[in-house]
């Protein structure tokens, strides 16, 4: 079975930024995990904000590089926060993370660039996301869930999808859809830099309706810029092999 980093395209070292929705947190916890069980030193961190509750038991809380350094060099994961507020964690500046990924004493830096309230799908606003420019791969997020449900139920600022697709909310999602969201340059591929590559992942994906929806975004989605698409079961916890009993729980 392949490793989730040869299925999300993730090389030896460098920085790899989780956009769009679905299952980004899910994916992103899950990479680290098995980074760091691989002896991959390892930061994670956002960009914009994620719930408290997610920050996974087997990191090291950090607030400062120097402190982050510290963990690595007891070889310990680091997951750098700008501070923690009740059950919200402020992300730190993108130009901070550049300077994590450009370090010698780290391999990896994993960043939650963009945020989406548990939904499945998403149309990014003009100021998201922020990634990174040292990025080396993005990983753009799509639940396979959102197929069949009205754009009103599945997304994420729901208004802004019906508006990009020229559709209603109350008109169901189809594969064509997902497909012309996450790879136009206004919708998933948004502020992407110009080095990265590009990953789709389509979570959520069981036997059925939903893998036939997968294998149809897969198709329409040959013939554009994305490097890669890859399938993640559903949940997205149980296709990477994480325990939320791991997790911080929230106040």
């Amino acid at each position: 079975m392949a490793s989730l980093a040869d299925k999300l395209g993730v090389g030896q070292t460098g920085l790899v930024a989780f956009v769009g929705a679905g299952g980004k947190s899910s994916l992103l916890l899950g990479l680290g995990a098995e980074l760091v069980a691989a002896g991959r030193r390892v930061v994670l961190s956002t960009t914009t904000k994620m719930g408290a509750d997610q920050i996974p038991r087997w990191a090291t809380v950090c607030r400062t590089v120097t402190e982050v350094l510290d963990a690595l060099e007891g070889s310990n994961p680091a997951f750098l926060v700008g501070d923690i507020s009740g059950a919200k964690v402020t992300g730190v500046t993108p130009e901070l993370v550049d300077r994590l990924s450009a370090m010698t004493e780290i391999d990896h830096v994993l960043v939650e660039a963009d945020g989406a309230r548990g939904r499945s799908l998403k149309v990014p606003a003009p100021h998201e996301p922020v990634i990174p420019s040292a990025t080396k791969r993005v990983v753009i997020v799509a639940g396979i869930d959102a197929v069949g449900r009205t754009i009103g139920d599945a997304t994420h600022r729901p208004e802004r999808v019906a508006a990009f697709l020229g559709r209603t909310l109350d008109d169901p999602l189809r594969p064509a859809d997902l497909a012309r969201v996450l790879a136009d340059p206004k919708g998933g591929h948004s502020r992407v830099p110009a080095e990265a590559r590009v990953t789709v992942a389509l979570t959520k994906v069981t036997p059925g309706p939903a893998a036939d929806a997968a294998a149809r975004v897969v198709e329409l989605l040959e013939e554009t810029q994305i490097d890669r698409v890859t399938l993640i079961e559903s949940p997205p916890d149980a296709a990477i092999g994480l325990d939320r009993s791991h997790l911080i729980p929230g106040p």
